[in-house]
């Protein structure tokens, strides 16, 4: 498979080498549309690859496209390749708007095209290992998740800079976000956010809180940050016990479950190599080679979460831009 990558930021550099482990993938191409930022891009990725700043020639030259670049272009670079029957794999968040999510997984469908929201954390076997123990029961019914992801950032990167589209919760978010929606579901009833600004204007620590009703009353907390610190772990808790992965869980490499007895302890030791991009490609590559898979429960959960964590954003935004 001919892949593109559409940016030539951090994360697209460290994926040249991550996609070295990944077989049936091929870089093929670069586009940036400063173009002396495309061929410095593959100089450094060893020359093998062509650079561009010609989006059409670029997308009639390959069979799939890694999007990486700014998060305000997320979505048009996306719907124009699905339109061209490319298939995508997209760097979070692909949408900050509900409906543009939507729009984007019909062209994909109606294209016959795969389309991926690249959250590497939901395609790692220790994350993979943290679904099979939910589903078992172990710790009974989920009742509350609480996920964080800080990183204190300095002055001048984009997540600070991006007055628009920047700050803690665009920039990790969707990590916070995907345990929440995985465990407890899409269909929460209420969000509410609270934020502390950053001197740049974007909110530079944010808590989130959602609240569902069902047949019990279940909750989750999502908190991100560039300017304050806090510790990065996930704790699910359930009826019979609970489960906690230390920071940084998104990078999950061990997990334990607890009791009420705190003699008993699980413990849980899970692969993770490189960064942990090569296994979101691995199962891009997996689901462009089979047939049908579109339609799968997995893709189906998929898309309602990516839909879902746009609806967050959108919300959010909204409710940023009025402090």
């Amino acid at each position: 498979m001919k892949l593109g990558i559409i940016g030539t930021g951090r994360i697209a550099k460290r994926a040249v080498k991550e996609l070295g482990e990944v077989e049936g993938i091929r870089l093929h191409a670069v586009y940036n549309p400063n173009l002396s930022h495309a061929k410095e891009f593959a100089r450094q990725a060893g020359g093998r690859i062509s650079a561009t700043d010609d989006l059409d020639g670029f997308l009639d030259a390959v069979d799939a496209v890694y999007i990486a670049s700014p998060h305000e272009s997320h979505y048009f670079y996306a719907k124009k390749a699905l339109e061209g029957g490319i298939h995508v794999i997209c760097e979070k968040p692909m949408a900050f708007e509900e409906s543009r999510a939507r729009e984007l997984y019909a062209i994909a469908q109606s294209k016959n095209c795969v389309l991926m929201e690249a959250v590497k954390t939901a395609y790692c076997p220790g994350f993979k290992e943290i679904e099979r123990v939910i589903e078992s029961g172990t710790i009974g019914e989920v009742v509350d998740v609480e996920a964080a992801f800080t990183r204190l950032t300095s002055i001048g990167l984009r997540e600070l800079e991006d007055v628009k589209y920047g700050g803690a919760f665009t920039e990790f978010g969707t990590y916070t976000l995907l345990p929440i929606f995985r465990f407890l579901g899409t269909e929460y009833k209420e969000v509410v956010f609270n934020s502390v600004k950053a001197d740049t204007g974007v909110d530079g620590y944010t808590k989130v809180f959602l609240n569902y009703d069902e047949s019990m009353v279940k909750m989750a907390q999502s908190k991100t940050g560039l300017t304050v610190k806090s510790e990065g772990q996930l704790l699910i808790s359930g009826t019979k016990g609970y489960l906690i992965v230390p920071s940084p869980w998104w990078l999950t490499r061990y997990f334990e479950v607890r009791y009420e007895d705190p003699t008993i302890i699980k413990k849980y030791y899970c692969e993770f190599e490189g960064d942990g991009l090569r296994y979101e490609f691995g199962e891009f590559f997996k689901r462009v080679q089979e047939k049908g898979l579109m339609v799968s429960k997995d893709y189906e959960l998929e898309m309602e979460e990516a839909i879902a964590r746009a609806g967050v954003f959108e919300r959010f935004l909204k409710t940023r831009q009025m402090l």
